[in-house]
């Protein structure tokens, strides 16, 4: 599985996609977040209102789909460095 690390070593590249998760959050509560799990955590429950069993499900298919975008885009050669 993937960890963490890889969104937000690519946060420009899934800001897109966040926001498209999580529609309430702004483009300048992306740039404060800039791939912190814990600044996206608290800015969904400040946003959304949500408990944090929510947010671990949502972002359990955040991360899905993070690791499905980086398989299409990275070249096979460089994943296994």
């Amino acid at each position: 599985m993937m960890n963490w690390d890889m969104i937000e070593g690519n946060w420009k590249k899934f800001t897109g996609n966040v926001k498209e998760q999580w529609g309430k959050l702004t483009d300048d509560d992306l740039a404060r977040i800039n791939g912190n799990r814990e600044q996206l955590e608290g800015m969904i429950q400040e946003r959304y209102g949500v408990l944090t069993d929510f947010f671990d499900q949502n972002l359990l298919q955040f991360i899905h789909l993070a690791r499905f975008l980086i398989d299409r885009t990275i070249p096979s050669d460089r994943k296994a460095r």
